[in-house]
């Protein structure tokens, strides 16, 4: 009987024997795949460098907020406060002081001027431009408001210290609406601010809101003064004077569109008589750039020069019904009555 033997494979065999069978396959098949592989990258590449960027784009403008719009700045007006006084003719049996007390509203005539201290009754006789101790009916005297406010808005170019323990000065700046470091005016600061094409003031403040150069600023002020020697509280305002460059002390303040409550009244400023006499003058310019911004509905037509009496309601001033009111004639240089 005959025996048939079988083929003994081990497994080293079995792998090489499998491995010699698919090793061209396996050839083929990365050739293949390099083909098509190359091309579809290159082409995906070109492709896909304008698509993600649109796509990013798309996604970005979707998602982010717009930046808000930067509010214009109110027009300055066309014209300026303007300090000055108004005719009176003198009527049988008056004094300069009824004369101040009953026209001018103002209560202390007699203890302002008085004889005890010469010097102010001849600033007086020098202001109205006659001798009081002298009066005549018919003589007409020039009458000036005492220790008045004006009104105006602008933009903040500059914030310097009012002494050298508070904020550091800002440097004049070319205003833009771009952010600006604020600085603490809690303790008083020394704003030069704008208030006309080519008019700066200087502006005191004593605020906690935040203010910074390019801020738009609204404030009623106390006029500056003329200065007269030996008469420290003089009350009028030198009508040939330029506010250009002027000192004004704040006393209404309000930066952008927000109102400081906190801000000293006109009342807390010296020298003033307003708690005395029950009210201040203002000196103002009708439109949207100044007097409008107070809502005094005066129904004059914008930039006319007026001055205003405002009553004080518990420190708070106010144009009522029935108060005084004057126009500025730009031919004559004074006020006359609406």
């Amino acid at each position: 009987m005959v025996r048939r033997s079988r083929p003994h494979y081990n497994l080293l065999e079995n792998i090489i024997i499998v491995i010699r069978s698919i090793r061209w396959k396996l050839l083929l098949l990365l050739a293949l795949l390099a083909v098509l592989t190359i091309p579809t990258y290159a082409y995906g590449t070109r492709i896909g460098g304008h698509i993600l960027p649109s796509l990013t784009n798309f996604f970005s403008s979707a998602l982010v907020a717009p930046s808000p719009t930067a509010t214009p700045y109110p027009l300055f007006p066309a014209l300026l406060p303007q300090a000055g006084s108004l005719l009176y003719p003198v009527q049988s049996g008056d004094s300069c002081d009824e004369i101040l007390a009953f026209q001018m509203r103002m209560a202390q005539a007699g203890q302002i001027f008085s004889d005890v201290n010469p010097n102010t009754v001849k600033a007086l006789d020098s202001a109205t431009g006659h001798n009081c101790h002298a009066l005549q009916p018919g003589i007409v005297l020039a009458l000036s408001p005492q220790y008045p406010l004006a009104a105006f808005g602008g933009i903040v170019l500059k914030i310097d210290a009012t002494s050298s323990l508070e904020v550091v000065p800002t440097p004049l700046i070319n205003v833009s609406h771009q952010q600006q470091p604020t600085a603490d005016c809690s303790g008083g600061c020394l704003l030069t601010v704008r208030i006309g094409p080519d008019v700066t003031i200087r502006l005191v403040v004593e605020t906690t809101l935040s203010v910074r150069p390019g801020s738009w600023v609204w404030a009623q002020a106390t006029m500056p003064r003329k200065n007269v020697s030996g008469f420290g509280d003089y009350p009028y305002a030198d009508p040939n004077a330029s506010l250009d460059g002027a000192t004004l002390h704040a006393c209404d303040f309000q930066v952008d569109n927000v109102h400081d409550d906190n801000s000293l009244s006109c009342d807390q400023l010296t020298p003033n008589s307003i708690n005395d006499d029950g009210g201040a003058w203002l000196f103002g310019v009708t439109g949207s750039g100044s007097l409008d911004h107070w809502h005094y509905s005066l129904h004059l037509p914008p930039n006319t020069r007026v001055l205003l009496w405002l009553s004080n309601d518990n420190g708070t001033l106010k144009f009522e019904s029935g108060n005084p009111l004057y126009r500025y004639d730009e031919a004559a240089h004074v006020y006359v009555k609406v």
